[in-house]
């Protein structure tokens, strides 16, 4: 999933230099909803931790 969020991401920035304002805008759009979904993952993980010790 990350990679997805980073080609969305270059997507948003080669739209901006292009100056296509609707493809930059929902490119842009779509890599700021998935940062800040894994962005809550990551904190959800480590609040709760990995699996318990292995014995």
């Amino acid at each position: 999933m990350l990679h997805v969020s980073i080609i969305f991401l270059v997507i948003a920035f080669i739209a901006g230099i292009l100056g296509l304002t609707g493809i930059a805008g929902k490119a842009a759009w779509i890599a700021r909803l998935l940062f800040f979904i894994f962005l809550v993952l990551f904190l959800i993980s480590l609040l709760f931790g990995g699996p318990g010790p292995q014995v």
